[in-house]
């Protein structure tokens, strides 16, 4: 018999990769600066509602979650976490930014790295019983995890260093209430 999502993600041994709640209409300003929340998209009321929810809902289905919550350097990414993990520690990482400029135009070259340093972050198994989160930004279309909703979540089996990973589902904010009757 199928085991359902949630029961494989209380085991833990997975990387939740989650994209930020709904941003604000507009673009990143040309000049974006990382220390100033002014030059970049940020999360509209809704979203920051969005992530409180996303939080509250892992915490109540009983999803062990590991230390830090990885996320993209963008104060949306922050906030997203801050709010849905409010007593965890965050860590910034610059493959968000990373993966934020896949889609730009980038030369080949660029877009290999940026993807091969995906794949060794997804490949790293989260500590025993527990499951890692990175709070980032969707992809483009048929690139890397592909696109992702507003606090939409990936989830993804590493398989160790070098050995890749599966993504084992694709869901959105909805489909949180319901996990326990999704299988993979």
């Amino acid at each position: 018999m199928d085991k359902s999502i949630l029961d494989l993600l209380k085991k833990g041994g997975f990387v939740l990769y989650t994209r930020h709640g709904q941003a604000t209409v507009g673009v990143d300003q040309p000049y974006l600066n990382f220390q100033d929340c002014a030059t970049q998209r940020n999360l509209s009321e809704f979203g920051r509602r969005e992530a409180v929810y996303f939080g509250q809902m892992l915490r109540h289905l009983q999803i062990p979650i590991s230390s830090p919550i990885v996320v993209s350097p963008f104060c949306r990414t922050i906030k997203t976490a801050q709010l849905a993990f409010p007593y965890s520690y965050i860590q910034i990482d610059s493959i968000g930014y990373e993966i934020y400029k896949l889609g730009g135009n980038i030369p080949l070259v660029e877009k290999t790295n940026i993807l091969s340093n995906l794949q060794s972050m997804l490949e790293r198994k989260p500590p025993q019983g527990t499951n890692q989160v990175i709070v980032a930004h969707s992809f483009p279309e048929g690139v890397g995890l592909g696109k992702i909703s507003n606090m939409g979540m990936v989830i993804v089996k590493p398989n160790g260093p070098g050995n890749g990973y599966e993504i084992i589902k694709k869901l959105t904010l909805e489909d949180l209430p319901l996990l326990g009757s999704i299988s993979n």
